[in-house]
């Protein structure tokens, strides 16, 4: 069916990885003719792409439905993504909810808009986690001035606290060869940097008999390709040549994000991960050793079940000991069929709420100490096309968030740049150099 001249809008919450799922199923409704519009404007069809890591990813997500049933209450409203997999019977009590598609749905949408008339009853359609086999590829195009490319797809590791398997199946990817042919077809769109995204995204090669090394060797000699940076990667499967092809490179940016999720190795085997607090310091030991001014950001959850105020203790002694640059740190958030629930010692919300907030402080701490080491370098900033007020930012190879007085030049430009100081926004304040 031809759409021509109706309008679509999407909303995004969540992972990269949800970005670049977004902006390629956008994609799918613009080959059939339909205008993409801002969330904010009245459209004809509203897709929420949503996010059901945390009880909190479930409430924005309603939070969202319900704008966009109220914005155009005659448009069609289809929710996807995690939360949509694993509750969809809860969004379909949602008023105003049209549709609702799982796992492997979301990527045909148009499959199922016919005249786009509004339904009595929420049509509802999932696939058993246990057939959430196939690969979709994906990458984002016109949200930004970096490009998220999906290079992997579930988890296999099924850590006690987490659904992610549940919403997205085993771990699997395409090949190298076709991975390779989607970087490309980013760069013809004009990117200068793309960033790698998936579940966990060193498991890839495991269905096709290669490896995240691989992959990284192969793109980094993609013709045109300025940047790569590689997202969130488990500190087991974060290698030491993987480190020293990062140090040697000119695309791979020094930049690392390591999920540890505590810093208690009583905690961490609750959890069920597959690393010690011993390996995880070792790693960013390495990285300090090969590569100095790296960027180091780390996960952590707080107030998990099991964590006892001395094993809390113990976990943000050992972070804060570490030289990393930043902490992306999460209250515990009970999730339905994981094995977290079966652990006893249940901790307050608000004690949740409490040791999140320290774990924060923390990090700013962090973050500001590793952009003062840093200051006086010379580096080189790839600009964002956004502007605030009149100010622009850009990020470094090492992820420094610089600040400048806006300039449409700029935009998607690699500058180099002098870091002066931090500003009161928390950025660096820079001057242009030679």
């Amino acid at each position: 069916m031809d759409y021509t001249g109706r309008k679509a809008a999407f909303y995004t919450l969540g992972c990269k990885l949800n970005f670049s799922e977004t902006s390629t199923i956008a994609r799918s409704f613009t080959d059939k003719g339909f205008e993409k519009v801002d969330f904010k404007d009245k459209a004809d069809v509203y897709v929420i792409n949503t996010c059901s890591v945390t009880n909190q990813g479930d409430k924005s997500s309603r939070n969202i439905i319900r704008q966009a049933a109220k914005r155009n209450p005659n448009a069609m409203v289809i929710v996807v993504g995690c939360y949509a997999q694993l509750k969809p019977g809860e969004i379909g009590h949602i008023e105003g909810v049209d549709m609702v598609l799982g796992t492997k749905e979301k990527f045909n949408i148009p499959k199922y808009l016919g005249t786009l008339s509004k339904k009595n009853h929420p049509e509802i359609v999932t696939t058993r986690q246990s057939n959430l086999t196939n690969y979709h590829k994906a990458f984002s195009w016109g949200d930004r001035t970096r490009s998220f490319l999906k290079v992997q797809d579930g988890c296999d590791y099924y850590c006690s606290f987490c659904t992610i398997p549940l919403a997205r199946g085993r771990s699997r990817n395409d090949n190298i060869a076709n991975t390779v042919a989607e970087a490309k077809k980013i760069l013809q769109k004009g990117f200068k940097e793309i960033i790698l995204t998936g579940v966990n995204i060193g498991d890839f090669g495991k269905s096709t008999d290669e490896t995240f090394y691989d992959l990284l060797v192969a793109l980094e000699q993609v013709e045109g390709l300025e940047r790569l940076r590689i997202s969130s990667v488990e500190p087991n499967l974060l290698k030491d040549r993987i480190i020293e092809l990062v140090a040697n490179s000119k695309v791979l940016m020094p930049h690392f994000h390591i999920p540890l999720q505590s810093g208690s190795d009583e905690v961490l085997s609750l959890m069920k991960r597959k690393y010690s607090t011993g390996l995880f310091a070792s790693r960013i030991k390495k990285i300090r050793e090969t590569i100095p001014d790296a960027f180091i950001g780390v996960d952590v959850i707080a107030g998990t079940n099991g964590e006892t105020d001395k094993l809390f203790q113990e976990s943000y002694d050992f972070i804060n000991q570490l030289e990393i640059s930043q902490l992306h740190a999460f209250p515990y958030s009970e999730r339905s069929k994981t094995q977290a629930l079966k652990i006893p010692w249940k901790v307050p919300v608000e004690e949740r709420k409490e040791r999140t907030q320290k774990y924060i402080n923390l990090s700013e701490k962090k973050l500001r100490a590793f952009y003062e080491k840093n200051l006086g370098s010379k580096r080189t900033a790839l600009f964002e096309e956004q502007h605030n007020k009149g100010r622009m930012v850009g990020f470094t190879e090492n992820y420094i968030r610089v600040e400048t007085d806006y300039n449409e030049q700029l935009a998607n430009n690699l500058v180099k740049v002098k870091l002066l100081s931090v500003n009161t926004n928390g950025h660096v304040d820079i001057s242009f150099s030679k």
